[in-house]
């Protein structure tokens, strides 16, 4: 009987895009293009991340983050640096006692120069292996999660998954595929949802 309780026990989740929802991007005058920072010293935090983040977890959402970071793939950057942008964020959170319950990156690009990962694979959103993988390993209901982003990347791989999906209007990117909900930022996306009860 106990068991059987336990099993049905599920969780709700955030699934998050990091760069322009979490962090800001990086203009590079060099390739006339934003991108993700490559330094942890211009990894910067969104206004308003922080209490948002801090919201979801207190209403009980697990947090994780999804990102493709194709840009070691691409030449632009060492795996070292992207490591130590993913090393500066986890501490900015925790600094914060705000917990992702895991992070997932895929530094795979198809049109890449470093031949290890310049493939096509199954981890890149729009694929949906990262959201199927934390559905199992947390026992995550669908239903009641949610895909945070910016990109149509991101929202195309929530509705995949079966999830709702918010997307974070940018200036940047154009966006075509309609998420559930629109808005400017995190802060907006944390108190659209949680307003959803």
């Amino acid at each position: 009987m106990g068991r059987n309780r336990q099993e049905k026990l599920m969780s709700k989740a955030i699934f998050l895009d990091r760069d322009g929802v979490i962090n800001e991007l990086i203009y590079s005058a060099e390739r006339n293009e934003y991108e993700p920072p490559h330094k942890a010293e211009d990894l910067k935090i969104i206004d308003g991340v922080f209490d948002a983040l801090y919201k979801f977890q207190e209403d009980g959402y697990k947090l994780f983050l999804i990102s493709n970071q194709p840009d070691y793939a691409k030449g632009k950057t060492s795996l070292e640096k992207l490591y130590e942008v993913h090393n500066e964020l986890n501490k900015k959170l925790t600094d914060k006692k705000i917990k992702l319950t895991e992070y997932f990156y895929c530094y795979h690009h198809p049109e890449g120069i470093v031949p290890e990962y310049s493939i096509e694979c199954e981890c890149r959103k729009p694929g949906t292996y990262f959201i199927s993988k934390a559905v199992l390993d947390y026992s995550i209901e669908k239903e009641n999660s949610w895909m945070i982003g910016d990109r149509d990347k991101d929202i195309e791989c929530g509705i995949n998954s079966g999830l709702r999906t918010v997307l974070i209007k940018s200036e940047i990117n154009k966006n075509t595929v309609k998420p559930d909900y629109q808005v400017l930022n995190l802060k907006q996306a944390s108190e659209l949802i949680l307003s959803l009860k």
